[in-house]
């Protein structure tokens, strides 16, 4: 499940980067998806929306399993 959890991030990385901002895997375990929000992200004040309604939608509709994604 790790490589389809990359492999979907690979896909969002791009508009992240786009505004100065990042995401990097940190562990996946039990459904469960913990990334690190990097760069102009990791201090944005909407980066729980970018959490919530971006990576994790994207998570779950690309990798069957993904029950959540949560913030490190």
């Amino acid at each position: 499940m790790r490589e389809k959890v990359e492999a979907a991030l690979a896909e969002v990385r791009p508009a992240l980067q786009a505004d100065g901002g990042g995401v990097d895997l940190i562990d996946v375990k039990d459904g469960v998806v913990r990334v690190r929000l990097t760069g102009a992200c990791g201090g944005c004040p909407m980066s729980t929306m970018t959490l919530k309604a971006g990576i994790e939608r994207i998570l779950k509709e690309k990798v069957p399993g993904v029950k959540r994604v949560e913030a490190v």
